[in-house]
């Protein structure tokens, strides 16, 4: 095979090695390992490879203000730019994992998890939305977010070509999510709500039908002058327009995130009983566990031994 053929083939193999990992991966992994070179530059120390004992100090030093899920997540940067490098990995040396466990057991390995929110909340949310074209576009958002139990990332990610209405409700389309890296895609139904104010399908529709989109972006970005714009309204624009609303009803918006919604819905449905398969069916979840972490909270007072005695 001519050299000039293999060069090509292996440009394109670079590619396909580039799209292994998700974007937003990989910008986390920037972001991390930008703040570990500032920080071995500052104590006069060796990124790559870095030393077993770099990293332990590293991880001493911000164990005091990082979480663990935060020092995690910098040790699996390390770990990447190492083996993308070639290299042995630090992370991995028996010091660096002893000196992790005991940061583990002595902080806690608790996340902090934002307030769900719940019907009542939501519907309270909506009805506190001006009548903009922002406030239509945060309404369907709020709504189709809450009953799809979706990410930020899988709202921001839709088009217009992914949605489709049925007699029933809507079906919604996820080309591709966390747990769907491959883009095997994902169909998830959405029904009719039982009150006009807070169906998520006419949200969606009144959306569609003031701005007349047709094809690209389902939720685009709006200017200060309440133009729609051509590019999809970003993950930190879903934050914000959950904490905006959550405000306007008079509570903490910092208790709050985009999350909030996915987690309200797996919180609301094991409040009614739901069945985890039911709700995984919607969440698109794939770890059980990760699932009970909402259906605990969903079942602290209806399934509740003190409630059941009479006081």
């Amino acid at each position: 095979m001519p050299t000039a053929d293999l060069d090509a083939l292996l440009s394109q193999a670079k590619e396909y090695a580039a799209q292994s990992y998700a974007r937003n991966t990989l910008i986390a992994y920037a972001a991390d390992w930008k703040h570990f070179t500032a920080w071995c530059t500052e104590h006069g120390r060796r990124e790559l490879p870095a030393a077993p004992e770099t990293i332990i100090c590293y991880l001493v030093a911000l164990a005091e203000t990082a979480t663990v899920a935060t020092l995690d997540r910098r040790l699996s940067s390390i770990s990447f730019y190492h083996s993308q490098g070639r290299y042995a990995l630090p992370t991995k040396d028996p010091e660096v994992l002893r000196t992790m466990r005991g940061v583990r057991r002595a902080k806690g390995v608790a996340p902090a998890v934002k307030t769900p929110i719940l019907p009542e909340l939501l519907r309270q949310m909506v009805a506190v939305l001006p009548a903009t074209l922002r406030g239509c576009r945060d309404r369907a958002v709020l709504l189709v977010g809450f009953a799809g139990a979706f990410r930020r990332s899988e709202l921001v990610a839709l088009t217009v070509d992914d949605v489709q209405f049925a007699d029933a409700g809507l079906v919604v389309t996820l080309q591709r999510s966390k747990t769907d890296q491959e883009g095997a895609g994902r169909r998830v139904g959405i029904p009719e709500g039982q009150r006009a104010a807070t169906c998520p399908v006419a949200a969606l529709r009144a959306w569609l039908t003031t701005t007349s989109l047709d094809r690209g972006p389902l939720f685009r970005r709006i200017d200060r002058y309440d133009h729609v714009g051509v590019q999809a309204m970003s993950t930190l624009s879903v934050a914000r327009a959950v904490k905006h609303a959550v405000a306007a009803v008079g509570l903490d918006a910092t208790q709050f995130s985009g999350h909030s919604l996915r987690a309200g819905l797996v919180t609301a449905a094991a409040i009614a009983g739901v069945e985890e398969r039911i709700i995984m069916r919607q969440t698109g979840h794939t770890n059980v566990a990760m699932l009970r972490r909402y259906i605990r909270e969903g079942a602290l007072f209806r399934e509740n031994a003190a409630a059941r005695v009479g006081l």
